[in-house]
Order: structure tokens, then C-alpha cells, then sequence
């Protein structure tokens, strides 16, 4: 097709949160098609409801939104290919004649063997990796038998013998070929009517008229029998990339949830902006030719290109992202970063103080989240560590406190004449004052937080440290 009639498309399923590693594709796919002047298509594929959690779907469309991925045609929006929720072409019967035909040419065959579940499935394998299946010899007549005792058979693809099937994968810039002998008779129809995802995504990628399919690379193994599919239906193949996977922190394993927060709604509930998640997940696995570290979407469009995906395995770097987000939280503009923060604040904070606060901490934080605990000391008492501080020094303090106009000029004056008068080493003179105004080692600008707390309650500090 010409590249002007490009179309991709995010097929998530409702089954929890949007992770990481989904939203890299989504991004990657919209950036494809945009790049192109087509098309974005959502799909939910939403057959698998063992596994769907009440509420996902919705919630995968406002965090979608959140990232300014909006899709040209989907859920809500519709579209001339739909419908785009799956179930509701499985009402449409689609898949089941797809499969019907498959059957007729010979290309599938009945099985009546009983649902094995994932780990029996894994468990079997540990012995000796079967790849084709006992129903596939029943005779005509043992068929009808069956289907006479009330067994209802599910659909299976006949993989056949003895041939080779290939593809180029247009991330990894390479073709890759199997020996169909160690490809499985893919379920293809299960016996209550739901296709696999086998067919499935044969079935709506060719009734969306989708030209190109990027997805992570563990569905690579399931390539050779969409391919089979795809030929036996006699239907045109789009071009398909497999992107790399996102290693743990430590370089260790893929990505996953034992060692690493890999959910995006956790991420923008920590106070992780949506801009920068965006584009921490861009340089997973992909970089542009200057090296340019900082992208909005539409410059992430502007300049993709698929020839930057990278082959290497990518590692989720935290402190990578860290910095990303702190960069993007100094160009906010006060008043809506204390918008933004409001949530991590008690309510009896006011909007006020909030908006006093966040010139104070805005160079130190790293995520929105950091903003009141960076500034807890403010607006909660505290209770420091006694042990480390020195009397002698707190009431030099309170001393010059005491007598201070409640100003920068006055607080800061009269604190260092009373270091200076004293011949007291400033650095330990001021540490200790920071210990006992806010229990803590490192905070914002000591004197700006003293005054937002106000003479009285920074007095009343100083004096419960002495007793």
C-alpha cells in the first residue's frame, strides 16, 4: 500500500492496568501512522473475560487520552471498520466462519480433547514438546461419534509437514524462517464459540485494513501461524515488527512486576508527569539520529523513523526517568504545579501555602509527590531526632530568633551575627538549626520555610528542643 494509506493499531486487552511496556507500543504505532498521514485504530480485545477486570476498558481510554493518544477510529469514536471491541464481531460470527472455511479447504481440523490449562500445558512440556495433536487423525466417523455423545469440538489449524514460512520484520530489519515441523496445530476456535488469539487478530487486522503491526517481541513464536492463516484464507499479510523487550533496572530478566512498578496509572499517581513518562517510554528501544533526549509527542512524530529502533535489549532506567520528570517539572509554571499538587496535600493546607511552597521546592523534586514531602515539615509538626542536636547551638538560635522581625533580612542578619559573636562554625551552627526547625538534614531554603511556618510555631521548636 502507499505509505499516505498507512494503518496501525493498538489492540489492548481490559484485564488491568496499562502497562509500561503496552504504552511503548501504543506510542510507537500511533508515531507510524502519523508519521505516515493515516491512520491510529484502537481495538480492545475483550474475549478472553476470564481474565477482564470491571472498569479496565474505560480507564485504559482515559489514561490513553492522559498521553494524547488519541486514536482515529475505535471505541467511542467509531469508524468505517468496526466494530472495535472484539466480542462484539464475535456476535457478528466472523471468526467462526473464518474458521469454518479453514476447516472446508482442509486447513483445520476438530479436537475434542479437554481444556488444559497454562500450567499444565508448562508441566507436559517439561517432558517432550508435542506439536501436533492426536484429534487431527480422527476419521469422519469418529468425529460424528463424538459430536453424537454431546461433545462439542473446538477448531485447530493443520499445520502441515515439511515446509518452511518467512517473514521480514520490518523493526529488526531481517527475515526469519521456521521449519513448520515445530509449529504447533494452533487452537484456533475454542469449543464455547471465543476464538484464540491466533484468529483473531488475522480476522481483525484484515477486516480494519491494517498495514502495518508492531508488538513486543514475545509474540514473535505465534508469527509462523498467523502466516499460515493468513495464506489459507488467502489474504494480504501486513508488513509486522516485534520490538525489543524492557529489562529490569538491574539489566536482569524482563520487566516485570516482582522488581519494578511497571503500571502507568501508579506512575502518574506518584506525581510522574504524562509528558515525561511519554518520553522515557520513546527512548525504550528507539533514538533519533542527534541524539535528542527531550521530545513532545508531536516532535516524536516529526522525527520518527523506524530505522532508529534499536536491536539491543533496552534496561528501565529509574533515575533516567527521575531526571526526566524533574526536567519537565521546572518548566511548569507555579500556579499549575500547585494545581497538580493539591492532591498530596492534606486539606487543611491551604491553596495559599501550596502556591507559597512550590518556588521553595521546585529545583529539589523529582515528581509532583515530592512537593509535600519535601514541605511536610511546614505544615505538620515534627518530632526531630534529639540525639543530634546540641543544645548549645539551639539556643544561639533561639536568641537571635527571638529578637528577629519575621523577614528574610532580619532572620538571616541577626542569625549570623550571633555565629559570628560566638566564633561558632557556621555550617554546623546552621545544620543544627535545619535539624530542629524541620527534622531534617535536607530541605528547601531553610530561612523562606521559617517564615511560612511563622515566628511563633519556629520559636515554640527551639524551645521544646531545649527541654
Amino acid at each position: 500500500m502507499s505509505i499516505q494509506h498507512t494503518r496501525t493499531r493498538f489492540a489492548p486487552s481490559p484485564t488491568g492496568n496499562l502497562h509500561i511496556g503496552s504504552l511503548r507500543t501504543a506510542v510507537y504505532t500511533y508515531a507510524l501512522a502519523k508519521k505516515n498521514g493515516g491512520q491510529f485504530i484502537l481495538r480492545l480485545e475483550d474475549t478472553d473475560k476470564k481474565r477482564e477486570v470491571e472498569g479496565s476498558a474505560q480507564k485504559l481510554y482515559e489514561v490513553l487520552k492522559t498521553f494524547g493518544l488519541n486514536w482515529d477510529e475505535g471505541p467511542i469514536v467509531g469508524g468505517s471498520f468496526g466494530p472495535y471491541i472484539q466480542s462484539e464481531r464475535l456476535s457478528l460470527g466472523q471468526y467462526k466462519q473464518a474458521a469454518e472455511k479453514l476447516m472446508s479447504q482442509g486447513n483445520a481440523f476438530y479436537c475434542f480433547c479437554k481444556p488444559q490449562s497454562k500450567e499444565e500445558i508448562k508441566e507436559g512440556r517439561k517432558f517432550k514438546i508435542e506439536f501436533r495433536d492426536p484429534c487431527r487423525h480422527l476419521s469422519s466417523e469418529q468425529i460424528q461419534k463424538n459430536i453424537a455423545q454431546g461433545h462439542v469440538p473446538a477448531i485447530r489449524l493443520k499445520t502441515p509437514d515439511n515446509e518452511t514460512i518467512s517473514y521480514t520484520d520490518f523493526v529488526l530489519g531481517k527475515q526469519t524462517t521456521w521449519k513448520t515441523d515445530v509449529v504447533d496445530d494452533a487452537m484456533l476456535l475454542k469449543s464455547d464459540g471465543f476464538p484464540t488469539y491466533h484468529l483473531a487478530v488475522v480476522v481483525d487486522d484484515t477486516a480494519m485494513n491494517i498495514t502495518h503491526v508492531l508488538r513486543g517481541h514475545d509474540w514473535q513464536p505465534s508469527t509462523p501461524i498467523h502466516l499460515l492463516i493468513y495464506k489459507y484464507l488467502n489474504i494480504p499479510v501486513p508488513q509486522i515488527g516485534h520490538l525489543t523487550d524492557i529489562l529490569n533496572t538491574d539489566g536482569k530478566g524482563k520487566l516485570s512486576k516482582r522488581n519494578n512498578n511497571v503500571s502507568c496509572e501508579q506512575y502518574l499517581n506518584d506525581g510522574y508527569l504524562p509528558e515525561a513518562l511519554l518520553n522515557f517510554v520513546i527512548l525504550l528501544g528507539w533514538a533519533p539520529k542527534d541524539n535528542q533526549e527531550m521530545f513532545t509527542l508531536e516532535e516524536f512524530v516529526s522525527k520518527f523513523d523506524p530505522k532508529g529502533f534499536q536491536k539491543s535489549n533496552p534496561r528501565f532506567d529509574q533515575r533516567k526517568l527521575d531526571w526526566l520528570n524533574g526536567q519537565y517539572l521546572r518548566k511548569k509554571q507555579d500556579d499549575i504545579l500547585a494545581d497538580q499538587s493539591r492532591p498530596f496535600f492534606p486539606d487543611f493546607v491551604s491553596n495559599t501555602t501550596i502556591s507559597q511552597i512550590i518556588p521553595l521546592t521546585k529545583e529539589r523534586i523529582t515528581k509532583i509527590k515530592d512537593i509535600a514531602e519535601l514541605s511536610r515539615f511546614v505544615y505538620e509538626d515534627i518530632n526531630p531526632d534529639r540525639s543530634q542536636i546540641k543544645k548549645d547551638l539551639t539556643q544561639f538560635a533561639l536568641d537571635a530568633l527571638t529578637k528577629s522581625d519575621w523577614n528574610k533580612q532580619s532572620i538571616e542578619s541577626n542569625l549570623s551575627q550571633v555565629a559570628a559573636d560566638n566564633t561558632l562554625q557556621r555550617r554546623e551552627f546552621f545544620m543544627n538549626l535545619r535539624l530542629v526547625v524541620s527534622g531534617q538534614k535536607v530541605t528547601p531554603p531553610l530561612t523562606e520555610c521559617m517564615i511560612l511556618i511563622g515566628k511563633e510555631k519556629v520559636l515554640s521548636r527551639l524551645q521544646n528542643a531545649l527541654k
